[in-house]
């Protein structure tokens, strides 16, 4: 699992929580100069390095399902998506389904960054929203491993770089793109959906951006059926 921009793994924990009382095992991942590695430097290549050795020891040991959300949905896609195929077995995409380039990346740091220079860096007004948009289950995980203020206009920058397109037509493995109604991403949703052979679009009522963490019941059903998917494909003869 793959956490977005600023957050960090601990926004998955009520994802892990759910996959281990299945039996499965979850793997959250810290990217650079996220959460655990706030003081490491965000590339795009040490940020694909910690994609690529988390998926391929979970490969030692079976199917792998991939989740990635916002930040993490993108750079899932571009992974996913490579010419050399991964070992991935099914893919969930959540709230990543824009094209960061343009006049869309170029508005997205500038709210960013006029936020950022707010005093305690908007952290209040942050908390505030987050207070009443997240549900209890969810609130305290979310922001528990920090918010990389200081990678997020570095990490912008460096997605207007990924060909996701190219990347979205040489994905085979099931996929699901999962959004909030509400989330300002959806912006390219159909477009995604039209690129990936079976992809499913789910778009989950009431929801903002934070599809994982404000219905986390909702987000732990798709993993069901991803893993499900996954099962049934790797029985077949």
């Amino acid at each position: 699992m793959v956490h977005g921009i600023r957050t960090s793994a601990t926004m998955w924990r009520a994802q892990v929580a759910h996959l281990a009382a299945r039996g499965v095992r979850g793997i959250a991942l810290d990217l650079p100069g996220h959460g655990t590695r706030m003081s490491e430097t965000f590339t795009l290549e040490s940020a694909f390095a910690t994609i690529d050795e988390a998926v391929t020891d979970a490969a030692e040991e079976g199917a792998v399902l991939l989740a990635g959300h916002s930040m993490g949905g993108l750079l899932s896609i571009e992974y996913v998506g490579r010419e050399v195929r991964t070992p991935v077995d099914a893919f969930i995409a959540a709230s990543c389904t824009a094209i960061p380039r343009g006049a869309a990346l170029a508005t997205y740091r500038a709210l960013a960054g006029g936020f950022d220079r707010l005093p305690g860096r908007g952290a209040r007004v942050s908390e505030w929203v987050l207070d009443r948009t997240l549900p209890p289950e969810t609130r305290a995980d979310f922001g528990a491993g920090g918010y990389a203020f200081d990678t997020q206009d570095l990490a912008l920058r460096s997605l207007s770089v990924l060909d996701l397109l190219a990347a979205l037509r040489r994905i085979d493995v099931p996929t699901w793109f999962v959004n909030g109604q509400f989330d300002q991403l959806r912006v390219n949703e159909r477009l995604f959906v039209s690129q990936v052979p079976g992809a499913e679009l789910i778009v989950v009522p009431r929801t903002s951006h934070l599809v994982t963490a404000m219905r986390p019941r909702v987000f732990n059903a798709v993993l069901d059926v991803a893993l499900a998917t996954t099962d049934a494909e790797r029985s077949r003869p």
